[in-house]
């Protein structure tokens, strides 16, 4: 690897971590319903991808046990993105990308009964740092905060559990993919996951009773960024990246996303964290990178195949 590919590999993982860092506060800026912001997330990246693939890749032919597997993730993110969109508007963007981001340890479990994985000390070290954190972070005042906090934590938890699902989805569906065609585009695949969430999204907000209509132009500037950069350029930009830079490079940088969101939660939301909290945040992090660093997995994935989606959170 030269320098200058080195070099280029982490100008765009910061970029990609750093701009996926503001999804919650696009989310936050959007006068929409949760559920409706989710969805026009959803269907607009769905498209982006779409454009993708017609353009760059072309329509590869997938396997029906592809197609199967695909519904998971759809489903999956679902859920992950109607708990998480609640979850930022309650607790804030901060906290939310934070909670999300302990899918990390999901993953891990996920790992080992899915892939046949094994968990090493790190992963036991990294989940008592993560959860140490979090006490700093919430521990102390939990007793005094109201039910609707307590519920926007809960949320922003399961969000990382569903997340985890849906990764698990993604790889699956890639493996199936490569039995029969290896070079079938890992956007094709998100590309129909986007498309199965954006549909079960939109009727989950119909049933709910939402309004799709887009109230002003400070909506629609922030539903468009949260899609075609929030969720697309992102993680383009990172996906390219794992390619060059090492598993621990890439956990570290990645760490960036729910720092650019606490601070902005600083900055724009007027957030005032105590030295405690930035004390947990700095802890929670640690955790997170450590348990981060996997071990050798027995894994099914061809070596020819793509590269599966990376758990760049939210």
């Amino acid at each position: 690897m030269t320098q200058h590919a080195s070099r280029a590999a982490l100008t765009q993982m910061l970029v990609g971590a750093a701009i996926i860092g503001t999804n919650g506060m696009m989310v936050r800026l959007s006068h929409t319903s949760p559920t409706v912001s989710a969805f026009w997330r959803m269907f607009l990246a769905a498209i982006v991808l779409g454009l993708l693939v017609q353009f760059r890749h072309g329509w590869k032919r997938m396997p029906r046990s592809a197609w199967i597997w695909t519904v998971i993730p759809a489903i999956a993110f679902a859920g992950d993105l109607w708990m998480w969109h609640r979850s930022i508007l309650i607790v804030g963007p901060g906290l939310s990308t934070l909670l999300a981001n302990t899918q990390v340890f999901f993953m891990a479990v996920a790992g080992v009964v899915v892939f046949g994985e094994r968990l090493g000390g790190r992963f036991y070290l990294g989940l008592l740092c993560a959860f140490f954190g979090l006490w700093l972070l919430l521990g102390g005042d939990w007793a005094t905060l109201p039910a609707s906090y307590h519920w926007g934590v809960w949320l922003g938890l399961a969000t990382g559990v569903t997340y985890a699902f849906y990764n698990v989805g993604i790889k699956r569906a890639q493996e199936e993919v490569a039995k029969v065609h290896a070079h079938v585009p890992v956007e094709q695949v998100l590309c129909f996951a986007s498309a199965g969430c954006a549909l079960l999204l939109g009727i989950a907000a119909w049933i709910e009773g939402d309004s799709f209509a887009i109230p002003d132009a400070q909506t629609a500037v922030a539903l468009v960024v949260l899609a075609v950069f929030g969720h697309c350029l992102g993680w383009i930009l990172i996906s390219r990246a794992m390619q060059t830079l090492g598993a621990g490079m890439v956990g570290l940088l990645l760490l960036l996303q729910p720092i650019v969101a606490y601070l902005l939660d600083i900055l724009v939301f007027t957030h005032t964290p105590t030295s405690r909290q930035w004390l947990g945040l700095a802890v929670s992090l640690v955790g997170i990178f450590i348990a981060g660093l996997k071990t050798k997995s027995k894994s099914r994935l061809p070596p020819d195949a793509e590269p599966e989606a990376p758990a760049t959170g939210q």
